[in-house]
């Protein structure tokens, strides 16, 4: 095999499913033991947004570290920090588990950076989708196993099975970590942004998500969608047991092998050409608004219903992120890319974020339906960003490099 599934690369992919493996647990452990301690959905969604709003902040700085020391020596000292995080998980409480939370959320910016950045580096430009690609399929591909083992653990009230699944991942994630290799080449580890301080680069790309067409319509779409995501995330293990039929562990499990198997078989699909296709790109986010809606009305529908947007959010997911990643990889700056697609990504966690910070006061001050039926107007509105924008991004295209690229 070569390519996006050379071995090389296929040790970097299962660095990916054991470094994500524990996330998929705690997804589901950490809302179940808040509701048991009494917690409200503002403080579980606060507490489970705290990972992704951490990765957020240190997101375009790891580009710019990553970009000057390159992703091997970036990637072991964070997954010796990742091991701390786990570990704590293993003895405290919710107060624990929010600054684990902070911990794990930093490791995971530099953990997908230093992925994604290498990947892009390395690959040729025809398989550099495919290479994302395969980097998120197997980021969600704990989603399948890991809501079940979660709920197992959970139901047998032995939280000592957590504690030792937690030190065991952090193991084989370290194992794994130390022995994986990238090819970079010296030249471009020093280019652009690796020059200036990291502090510098970022504000100077927080300026561009702004001023650049490009990373302003991909990071106001990727924002409106993730917020969903994170919001399905969060509360649909205390959602479930409402809906007649339904299961939190099936819905994940399903959404998340819908995930994979999509970005597996329908990788190819994915635009590699560096050129905007709106319908695609729109066609996602109306899976992602029906999805929503499905979700929002299998109160009363029943649990087909419920499993139904699983399935359309797992589409949408799957295709969504690899797709504007890849178009920005292509028409970015090359002297800032790391940072900027550091920038775009954070704005997919700060996405996922506020889908458990925000959405849990309007769960708690109206209900997990209702909330999700905003999910759905939160898509819509970034539908219509993308009909609205269309036109306009025509000009704002020509005036900032004097040609068009849709």
């Amino acid at each position: 095999m070569k390519g996006a599934l050379s071995w090389s690369f296929l040790r970097l992919y299962l660095l990916t499913l054991l470094y994500f493996s524990a996330n998929s647990i705690l997804n589901v452990i950490i809302p179940l033991k808040g509701e048991a301690l009494g917690a409200t959905n503002t403080t579980i969604g606060i507490i489970m947004g705290a990972y992704l709003l951490t990765t957020m902040v240190f997101r375009p700085w790891a580009g710019g570290l990553i970009q000057r020391y390159g992703p091997i020596r970036v990637l072991r000292v964070l997954l010796a920090v990742n091991a701390l995080a786990l570990l704590l998980y293993t003895f405290t409480g919710l107060e624990g588990y929010f600054l684990a939370r902070m911990l794990q959320g930093a490791c995971t910016a530099f953990f997908s950076m230093a992925l994604q950045l290498g990947i892009i580096d390395a690959l040729p430009d025809k398989d550099r989708s495919q290479g994302i690609s395969m980097y998120s399929l197997c980021s969600y591909l704990p989603g399948i196993f890991g809501p079940l083992l979660a709920i197992g653990m959970w139901e047998t009230g032995e939280m000592s099975v957590f504690a030792i699944s937690m030190t065991i991942i952090a193991i084989l994630t370290g194992v794994v970590g130390f022995t994986a290799r990238m090819e970079k080449k010296p030249a471009e580890a020093g280019d652009g942004s690796g020059q200036r301080s990291p502090a510098r680069s970022m504000l100077s790309a927080m300026s561009q998500c702004i001023r650049n067409p490009h990373l302003f319509r991909c990071s106001v779409l990727m924002l409106s969608a993730s917020l969903v995501f994170g919001a399905v995330t969060t509360f649909v293990p205390l959602y479930a047991p409402q809906i007649s039929g339904g299961s939190a562990a099936v819905y994940l499990m399903i959404q998340a092998a819908i995930v994979v198997a999509a970005r597996f078989l329908l990788r190819k699909w994915i635009p590699s050409d560096g050129k905007w296709r709106s319908s695609f790109v729109g066609g996602m986010m109306l899976l992602l608004i029906s999805a929503s809606l499905a979700v929002s009305f299998s109160a009363s529908a029943g649990a087909p219903l419920f499993y139904a947007g699983a399935l359309l959010l797992g589409i949408a997911q799957a295709l969504l992120y690899p797709t504007l990643t890849t178009y920005l990889s292509f028409v970015l700056p090359k002297a800032e890319r790391g940072v900027l697609i550091g920038l775009f990504i954070a704005t997919a966690d700060l996405g996922v974020s506020l889908g458990g910070i925000i959405m849990g006061p309007v769960a708690d001050l109206t209900s997990y339906s209702t909330m999700y039926l905003m999910c759905a107007v939160i898509g819509v509105a970034a539908t219509a960003f993308i009909v609205w924008g269309r036109k306009a991004s025509y000009e704002l295209v020509e005036r900032a490099d004097g040609k068009s690229v849709h």
